[in-house]
């Protein structure tokens, strides 16, 4: 029996994404995701999945850093960005992240379909128009290899430091001392060649869909 996760914090579409998986695979066991939290725990949980179709932003995520993540710590697992943005450039970057393919929103119950049975046969799938697009140049290649080098928990602080929460609100998220939270950024910083919050905020904001709209935090003692 397939796996298949689905994570998007937009109920409607996951509904859709159901409905989808359900016609192609009646029997296959589907689990859902909210957020990027829910989405991590999912994928630890179920690490045999046949495949996951992950929204391009999510609360806890943003742009490509989730698929970064997961293609580091669940390489086994296909993964599909399934979004509604349809820009060239967005797709071939997500092919470049290691995406399995990419499903626009807008396509129809058929070509999902057809995409997602391509894809569980091993092959990919991406819209034709996008193919050969210019996608992922050297510095943003470069900090993909830095974050996927963080484990799961220092994935977790930097995700929360690019939301903008400083340490005392970051370690009472995740229910550990602002002491450890500290050690965290330390590494972090480490790993990624960054010198503060700000300059390492702004380094992974290169893997979002927008890098121009990211925010430098407040910098946190």
């Amino acid at each position: 029996m397939s796996m298949i996760l689905i994570a998007d914090d937009h109920p409607l579409f996951r509904e859709a994404l159901k409905g989808c998986v359900a016609q192609l695979l009646p029997e296959a066991r589907i689990v859902e995701a909210d957020s990027a939290e829910a989405l991590f725990a999912a994928a630890d949980r179920f690490p045999g999945a046949d495949l996951l179709l992950l929204d391009l932003n999510m609360p806890g995520t943003q742009g490509f850093s989730a698929l970064v993540h997961l293609r580091a710590t669940q390489p086994q697992l296909p993964i599909v960005i399934v979004s509604a943005r349809e820009e060239p450039t967005i797709i071939q970057r997500a092919l470049d992240h290691g995406a399995a393919g990419f499903i626009p929103k807008s396509a129809t119950v058929a070509v999902i379909s057809s995409a997602i049975d391509t894809i569980l046969g091993g092959g990919e799938w991406s819209p034709s128009p996008a193919r050969h697009s210019e996608g992922v140049g050297p510095e943003e290649a470069d900090v993909a290899r830095r974050v996927r080098e963080l484990t799961p928990q220092q994935f977790r602080v930097l995700a929360m430091l690019g939301e903008g929460l400083l340490n005392k609100q970051i370690a009472h998220a995740l229910n550990v001392s602002e002491a450890t939270i500290k050690a965290h950024m330390t590494a972090i910083l480490r790993k990624l060649g960054a010198n503060n919050r700000t300059q390492a905020v702004l380094m992974v904001g290169q893997l979002a869909a927008d890098p121009e709209t990211v925010r430098a935090p407040l910098e946190d003692g």
